[in-house]
């Protein structure tokens, strides 16, 4: 699972940035806000963690509280008879 920061294209005229810009960064915050109840993280930890990809194992992701939990492989199947 890779944890990353939102980003954009950055082009067109000064105006069309700006609008891109203040877009990024209420995206941004919602998306923290999102993680941190999920997570229990605060939104400061996860800026920090976000501000560059951040890329988790399984289990790392459980620790960190991206997800709930692994699933475990089935026993597999047997073999059919000849």
């Amino acid at each position: 699972m890779v944890l990353h920061q939102p980003a954009a294209r950055g082009q067109g005229a000064i105006p069309d940035l700006i609008l891109q810009a203040d877009e990024l960064v209420r995206m941004r915050a919602e998306i923290e806000t999102i993680l941190s109840r999920h997570t229990g993280r605060t939104p400061e930890q996860l800026r920090h963690d976000t501000d560059r990809d951040r890329v988790f194992t399984a289990a790392a992701a459980v620790d960190y509280g991206l997800v709930d939990s692994m699933l475990t492989p089935r026993n597999p199947a047997p073999a059919p008879a000849r």
